[in-house]
């Protein structure tokens, strides 16, 4: 899996360095040729040493074979950014297996930043590793002391609420980042970088590794009311344990309406 997050990297970054061309599906959800060119040699990679493997891609969906393994592929995480020249967009894979009778359980997972040769890997029950170095959560277990990240959609943002989220979580953390990726975001909850993630509405291959990274990392992930994380909930809570319960009563009280902090009224402050 690492030789083929590394093999989809570098092609990335052979795209990055020449002028795109940037298609729209949306308003404002755009793919490029990188995202169909990374996830075609993934795909082939995939087919050439497990021919009988399901794969779900985001940019051509599901291939069923009806097999009990599973791979969730994201080829290009952080489209936007990518588009833009801005360093900050990933390789995702994760490998499930589905046996009869069983939970679907994922077994393995990668992340490679190309930008900056950086591969964040996990084996179930094995913990998470950077670069080959075992990896772990933070142990910051103040939510005011915590740097969290989140993601906003790329389109359709006018029905999301995560604004009033991220006002009332800023007010009361450290800070709150917005880089553009979410399996990057995970994964640096893992490593310690952040304490804390939350984003609505992802995508199964945006999730799938980075959640066990930060699972074998000694993190949590659940949904945002503390229900177990699961890849169809489009829910996204993760942190480094310690102060999950914060979190989630963060939400419970945004998501009430109670103990609300008004947004400022910028013709107050032009004045």
């Amino acid at each position: 899996m690492s030789a083929i997050a590394r093999e989809a990297g570098a092609l990335l970054m052979q795209h990055f360095r020449q002028h795109l061309k940037v298609e729209y599906k949306g308003d404002a959800d755009l793919v490029t040729a990188a995202d169909r060119a990374s996830e075609v040699l993934i795909r082939e990679r995939i087919r050439q040493q497990w021919p009988d493997h399901d794969v779900l891609g985001e940019e051509q969906g599901l291939s069923d074979q009806g097999s009990d393994y599973r791979w969730y592929v994201d080829p290009l995480d952080g489209t936007t950014n990518f588009a833009h020249g801005f360093p900050v967009f990933c390789v995702s894979m994760a490998l499930e297996r589905r046996l009869p009778g069983e939970q679907p359980r994922r077994i393995a997972g990668v992340v490679y930043d190309p930008t900056r040769d950086e591969l964040f890997s996990a084996e179930q029950g094995r913990g998470a590793r950077l670069n080959g170095e075992p990896i772990h959560v933070s142990q910051i277990a103040q939510l005011k002391e915590c740097l969290i990240a989140t993601g906003f959609p790329s389109h359709k943002r006018h029905k999301n609420p995560n604004i009033h989220f991220y006002h009332q979580i800023t007010l009361h953390t450290h800070g709150v980042r917005r880089a553009g990726s979410a399996a990057l975001d995970l994964c640096n909850v893992a490593c310690g970088r952040f304490d804390g993630f939350w984003e609505f509405n992802l995508n199964p291959w945006d999730t799938a590794a980075g959640v066990l990274i930060v699972e074998e990392a000694g993190g949590r992930v659940s949904g945002f009311d503390g229900s177990p994380f699961e890849l169809n909930s489009r829910e996204t809570l993760a942190s480094n344990g310690l102060v999950h319960d914060a979190l989630l009563k963060e939400f419970q009280e945004v998501f009430a309406g109670r103990g609300l902090e008004p947004l400022p009224d910028p013709r107050e402050y032009r004045r």
